[in-house]
C-alpha cells in the first residue's frame, strides 16, 4: 500500500483529488492538508511515501520546503502539483529535490502515473512540462546540472559579487573550500568561468539574480 498526503490551501481540489487516488489499488490517502503547519504537524507522526505539494500555501513558499522535508524524511517521495508553468519554478523545484512536477490541468492518467513513478525512485513530468523543459533546454532535465546545497550558496554570493575570503567569511568555510566549489561549479556547468556558469544558473533558475 502506497501512503499518500496532499497539501493544498483550496478544498475543492484536496477533496478532489483524494477522491480520484482511493480508488486506486494500492494507494492510501493518509492526510489532507490546508498548509503547511499542519502538514509538517502530521508527518511527524504519519508514515507517508508520497507527499502531494501544491507551491502557494498561505503561511510557506513550498519551494524552500522541499529540500528540509528530503533531509528530515529521506525515503518521502515529493510529487508537486501547480499552476505554474514557467520554466524557472519547475527547474527550482526539481533542484531542491522534488521527485516530480505535475501542472494542475494534467489528466488523472497522469497524477497516478506520476505516483507510481516516483515510489519506484525515478523523476516524473507530465507532459506539458516536459514541453516546457525540451524548448528551454534542448534535452530535458538532464542537461541541468545538479548542485548540492553548499554549491548554491557559494554560487548565490559569487553572484552577489563577493570574492573568494568573504563567501568563506559569510559561510564559515575556509577559502580554499570556497575555491573547490567554485572549480566544481565551472566543471559540472561546462562553462570557461564562474561567470558563465553564475549567468546560466540564473536561466535555470537554480539561484536569483543578484540585485
Amino acid at each position: 500500500m502506497i501512503n499518500i498526503a496532499i497539501t493544498d490551501d483550496h478544498p475543492l481540489l484536496l477533496e478532489g483529488l483524494k477522491n480520484i487516488l482511493i480508488q486506486e489499488d494500492f494507494f492510501d490517502v493518509v492526510g489532507c492538508f490546508p498548509d503547511a503547519q499542519s502538514m509538517h504537524k502530521a508527518l511527524a507522526s504519519t508514515p507517508v511515501d508520497v507527499l502531494l505539494l501544491d507551491i502557494n500555501l498561505p503561511d510557506a513558499n513550498s519551494i524552500e520546503l522541499i529540500s528540509p522535508l528530503k533531509e528530515k524524511y529521506p525515503t518521502l517521495s515529493i510529487l508537486v502539483i501547480s499552476v505554474h508553468n514557467e520554466y524557472a519554478v519547475i527547474n527550482s523545484v526539481m533542484q531542491e529535490g522534488a521527485q516530480g512536477y505535475i501542472q494542475k490541468n494534467a489528466s488523472v492518467t497522469e497524477i497516478i502515473a506520476g505516483i507510481h513513478e516516483v515510489i519506484k525512485g525515478n523523476r516524473y513530468l507530465c507532459a506539458q512540462t516536459r514541453t516546457i523543459f525540451e524548448r528551454k533546454n534542448q534535452g530535458g532535465l538532464s542537461s541541468v546540472p545538479k548542485l548540492t546545497r553548499r554549491e548554491k550558496e557559494v554560487l548565490q554570493e559569487a553572484a552577489s559579487g563577493l570574492t573568494t575570503p568573504q563567501i568563506a567569511e559569510k559561510l564559515f568555510i575556509s577559502p580554499h573550500t570556497v575555491e573547490s566549489h567554485r572549480k566544481n561549479l565551472i566543471e559540472k556547468f561546462g562553462s570557461k568561468n564562474l561567470s558563465s556558469a553564475i549567468k546560466l544558473a540564473t536561466e535555470y533558475g537554480i539561484i536569483q539574480p543578484s540585485s
